[in-house]
């Protein structure tokens, strides 16, 4: 009889480039039907990350090349130190802000410029939208998101900000007719995107016990090149935030460079092929 040993594959972190920042774990203004978060039933979560805990991170993260720090939640914006914590990490490097849009508006937009131009660093935007009918992406995300998401937008590019749109393909539907259709639909709000403004990735169904597969191959994943810290500590990916599997240590000053690629969320990433959050700047050189 023969055995069957199955090992998980092990991730080592190559490099440090992308530093994660969890503002909040729960606390969001749209439940989302893809989103891989079990929010509470209150809506009113006070869970914020302590300004301190993420200036300790900074500086212990001082011999790392950071080149991106990215604040992330639930809903990052909802932070009540948000323009605080921006303007703290604007000095160590470029900071990308996910968020849905409800946020942004013009006088806010205006007030992230003068931000920026206060730094030698630039503000990114990643913001989600799954889809470019109204109808189908408010059944995904929350009546009224797909138009609060495209006046985002609009207020971004009248301050020369160029937004990446981040959609998750709920609907499993081809690629170049999601990137073309919504480029149709920006082009009408007065924003000429282009490919690289776009990044498409896999729904995962938290819903479904799906199995680990190890046979996925992937270009790159998030854990090579990112840690995230959260209220909790510091942990391989945003997906695995918070979660046991992924936790890496307490802080920056010793953490853990390697995780096993041990879960279904792991399979979405190397499914995905591509880095799910972090940014590929060499496609916008």
């Amino acid at each position: 009889m023969k055995n069957t040993v199955f090992q998980t594959p092990v991730c080592q972190l190559k490099e440090l480039n992308n530093l994660f920042i969890e503002l909040t774990a729960k606390n969001c203004n749209q439940h989302c039907r893809h989103c891989y978060i079990d929010f509470p039933l209150n809506k009113n979560i006070k869970d914020f990350i302590p300004i301190d805990d993420i200036k300790a991170a900074l500086s212990d993260t001082g011999e790392e090349n950071i080149e991106c720090i990215y604040l992330t939640g639930a809903e990052p914006m909802t932070h009540p130190d948000f323009n605080t914590v921006l303007r703290t990490c604007l000095k160590r490097s470029n900071v990308c802000i996910f968020t849905n849009g409800t946020f942004i508006n013009e006088k806010k937009v205006r007030f992230l410029k003068r931000v920026q131009d206060e730094s030698r660093f630039e503000i990114i935007f990643k913001l989600s939208i799954d889809h470019y009918d109204e109808v189908k992406n408010d059944d995904i995300r929350g009546r009224g998101s797909y138009r609060q998401a495209v006046h985002a937008v609009k207020s971004l590019v009248k301050y020369d900000f160029n937004p990446i749109i981040c959609i998750t393909n709920y609907y499993n539907e081809d690629k170049n007719t999601l990137i073309n259709e919504f480029k149709r639909i920006f082009k009408k709000a007065g924003f000429d995107a282009q490919d690289n403004n776009f990044t498409i990735n896999v729904y995962y169904d938290k819903t479904k016990n799906s199995e680990y597969d190890c046979e996925y191959k992937w270009n790159s994943l998030d854990c090579e090149y990112g840690r995230i810290l959260t209220a909790k500590g510091v942990y391989c990916c945003p997906f695995l935030a918070n979660d046991h599997r992924g936790r890496c240590g307490s802080d920056f000053k010793d953490f853990a460079r390697h995780n096993a690629l041990e879960t279904s969320y792991c399979s979405s990433c190397m499914q995905n092929k591509e880095q799910l959050f972090g940014i590929n700047f060499k496609l916008f050189q």
